[in-house]
């Protein structure tokens, strides 16, 4: 399944969790948008650290997610690849795996 067919299927489970039990959901958008807009970091370094741990957590949704915010935000090719040689380097070879699906969303999702 590409990474464009993904990302709807990610959101209708977020929706229908939200549905399910909308008062945790709307704490965690809370919490996300707070550190997001908050700070002294800018939101493209948040989302870079963000796909870090994605991927450090081997969290394919979140990758998906997080490269979606990092092309939003002008993140290059060459950005992202650099953070995800930063996962690969504290994370190993499993990092390593999740690195090569994030590139790879990043590419096809960035070719849009």
């Amino acid at each position: 399944m590409s990474w464009k067919e993904k990302l709807p299927k990610i959101r209708d489970g977020l929706r229908n969790l939200n549905r399910a039990n909308p008062e945790a959901t709307r704490g965690f958008g809370g919490l996300s948008k707070a550190v997001k807009e908050g700070g002294v970091l800018d939101f493209k370094t948040k989302e870079f650290v963000a796909l870090g741990i994605a991927v450090a957590d081997r969290c394919e949704s979140c990758i998906g997610l997080h490269v979606e915010s990092l092309i939003k935000a002008g993140a290059s090719r060459e950005e992202v690849a650099d953070v995800l040689g930063m996962c690969i380097q504290m994370g190993g070879g499993p990092s390593m795996m999740y690195a090569a699906k994030a590139l790879e969303c990043f590419d096809e999702l960035s070719a849009a």
